[in-house]
């Protein structure tokens, strides 16, 4: 099965984008003279773009196109003071360690501030729909992915791809970066379960987001004896391997990989990875996969 692990972020919207933007470039040039001894004189617009972004949050659409030309002025601002001291940086003066730590963590924050200010001008202005793997959803965690599971709420984080054992054992597991249709990970799966255990299963059943003839067909011909997936997709009986008893079976075992689903979001904390830039997600979400194993092998050897 697959699910979602969401980011540790607020529900993003453009305004919020904006000031968040706003207040970090704010901070980075108070904080200049500190980290490359270059005094910096700027107006601060942070309470200007915090009060604005506030008031297009709760206010309607009409008010929103009045307001958010003044929210973008304010953005305007911060983005000639941050080139006018960069380019007083790049004069060769300022090539030690802190400043040029400095100039690179401004010059990532101000690239992903033009970003917005783009999708704003599109989806404000210009009325248009921006693609999902185009949009930023957050400054500070920017590797999250827009996912979108069937009809359901939109959610923000990565989704990621899960196989267990009868015992309920974790024996694949997966980060993956874009939203990838579940037809396409199922191979994955049998052809890690082939170099980790030099063997595959006689049978296996998924989602039904996973059913089609090519992954079926692939899956028996490898050697898996019974092919079956939750939902028939206009699969037969005899492609998946199965009788219509067998299979009925093996949907009611299925669900258990629901119930692993949900102990490793309620008791393990994979609802939401809450350490901080990508290599902090994945290594919250590891760690919820190797805490549940952990603890599920200690229920087998007592049991």
């Amino acid at each position: 099965d697959s699910t979602v692990v969401e980011s540790h972020i607020a529900p993003p919207s453009d305004s919020r984008l904006l000031d968040d933007s706003v207040r970090v470039l704010s901070r980075y040039l108070a904080t200049c003279h500190r980290y490359t001894g270059y005094k910096v004189r700027f107006t601060d617009q942070r309470k200007k773009s915090k009060r604005l972004a506030f008031a297009i949050f709760y206010a309607k659409a009409a008010e929103k196109e009045v307001l958010y030309p003044q929210l973008l002025s304010c953005v305007g601002v911060i983005l000639k003071q941050i080139d006018r001291t960069l380019a007083q940086l790049s004069n060769g003066s300022y090539d030690n360690e802190p400043s040029l730590r400095w100039i690179a963590e401004v010059e990532h924050y101000r690239g992903l501030l033009l970003r917005v200010v783009d999708q704003t001008q599109q989806r404000v202005y210009e009325k248009k729909i921006v693609p999902a793997e185009q949009k930023v959803v957050s400054i500070f965690e920017e590797h999250t992915d827009i996912i979108v599971k069937g009809s359901r709420d939109v959610q923000y984080g990565h989704k990621v791809n899960l196989a267990t054992d009868r015992q309920g054992l974790i024996t694949y597991f997966e980060i993956l970066e874009g939203n990838p249709g579940d037809k396409a990970l199922y191979l994955p799966v049998l052809n890690s379960h082939q170099a980790l255990f030099a063997e595959l299963p006689h049978t296996t059943i998924a989602d039904g987001g996973y059913a089609s003839p090519a992954n079926a067909s692939t899956a028996r011909a490898a050697g898996v004896t019974r092919s079956a997936f939750h939902k028939r997709a206009g699969l037969g009986f005899h492609a998946m391997g199965v009788k219509r008893k067998t299979l009925k079976t093996l949907r009611t075992f299925r669900a258990g990989i629901e119930g692993n689903i949900s102990e490793l979001k309620r008791a393990f904390g994979m609802s939401k990875a809450r350490w901080k830039k990508h290599d902090g997600f994945k290594a919250f979400v590891w760690s919820s996969v190797l805490a549940y194993n952990l603890v599920r092998l200690s229920r087998i050897s007592t049991a």
